[in-house]
């Protein structure tokens, strides 16, 4: 397992499986080439020590479901929930289609952990480049979580660590999206059909 493999199981609700299989996730995060991908995810982990299972639930969901600033659904925080949304959830999952990869059941392909999944199996560099057009997200989110000194901050400084340098205009779009939150609706406009298997 690789480290966007890592960080997509680290990312999701945290389970008895997940804690059964802490010394297999000690071994994979041993063989990680990048010293900074090693140090979030190993912060993270020893983090979790000693704490239990239903502490771990409740903090996940405090943390990434009732928090907006937070939320692991990417496209969410660039388009709120207009109709552009939908559009872009179109557009994505096209491009899992493209390169072969399935979505599970009722899985929204924006969800950061399904995005990561996506970059472990891609084609090469086709899942860097996916993360990277949605680094402003990212930057919100880790943003938030380092802000509130969550458990999970270390992991979103790890995955931001594998993406090209921020530049200056993602870091201006993230400034914003933290101001202003995520774009509302404007009333008044006609609705639009729904496009089949498309939008949220």
């Amino acid at each position: 397992m690789n480290g966007y493999g890592l960080l997509s199981l680290l990312l999701q609700y945290p389970d008895e499986e997940l804690l059964a299989g802490r010394a297999g996730l000690e071994q994979a995060l041993a063989e990680l080439p990048e010293k900074d991908v090693r140090a979030g995810i190993g912060s993270f982990l020893t983090s979790c020590d000693g704490v239990a299972l239903a502490e771990l639930q409740a903090g996940y969901v405090s943390t990434f479901d009732f928090d907006r600033r937070a939320s692991l659904y990417l496209t969410y925080h660039t388009h709120g929930d207009r109709r552009q949304r939908g559009i872009e959830l179109v557009r994505l999952k096209r491009r899992f289609a493209t390169a072969g990869l399935a979505l599970a059941d009722g899985e929204l392909p924006d969800y950061l952990p399904a995005l990561l999944e996506f970059a472990t199996l891609a084609p090469e560099g086709q899942g860097v480049a996916l993360l990277a057009e949605h680094r402003p997200a990212l930057e919100l989110i880790r943003g938030r979580l380092s802000e509130g000194a969550s458990r999970y901050a270390p992991l979103l400084d790890a995955l931001v660590a594998t993406l090209p340098a921020l530049t200056r205009a993602q870091a201006e779009r993230a400034r914003r999206l933290a101001e202003e939150g995520p774009p509302k609706e404007l009333v008044g406009l006609e609705p639009v059909a729904v496009v089949p298997g498309g939008a949220a």
